[in-house]
């Protein structure tokens, strides 16, 4: 179960990444090209919140069931001097849902926006401040913190 839940978790790494990626661009390009709002545009709203949602789901299942997780709440003095096990057991989770609590607050604001600029413009900044937490918050193999391979 948890092998299956780190190959899930590390692939919808990539869908979230690339579907705020492909959500930032359109975002950037309707507000500077001043383009009409269209029900595509919503979709990619729409379809990069769930999927984020999704990945939290499963990063919250990964995480209660992880053995590094657990060794860090059972003996919180020492794990805490390992970057990684602080990496894990309070940094990653923190970040990733401060992530997505801001990338859901700034798909519901474009929604109820009512000119289509100020829905692309919401878009662009709130799927990017949400973008850069992630990227932040993700072990990447190059990371000081914790690193772990692009593909698990």
């Amino acid at each position: 179960m948890y092998q299956i839940l780190t190959f899930l978790h590390s692939t919808l790494r990539w869908l979230v990444l690339g579907s705020l990626l492909i959500a930032i661009i359109q975002a950037y390009r309707g507000y500077n090209l001043k383009l009409k709002f269209k029900p595509f545009d919503n979709a990619i709203r729409h379809w990069t919140a769930t999927i984020a949602h999704l990945q939290l789901m499963a990063g919250i299942i990964l995480y209660v069931k992880s053995p590094l997780v657990k060794y860090f709440w059972n003996n919180p003095g020492e794990a805490s001097k390992k970057l990684e096990f602080l990496f894990f057991g309070v940094l990653h989770i923190l970040l990733m849902i401060i992530a997505i609590v801001i990338l859901t607050i700034g798909s519901a604001l474009a929604k109820r926006k009512e000119e289509d600029q100020a829905k692309f413009k919401t878009m662009f900044t709130w799927f990017l401040i949400a973008l850069i937490i992630i990227l932040l918050a993700i072990p990447w193999p190059f990371s000081p913190l914790a690193h772990r391979p692009y593909f698990r």
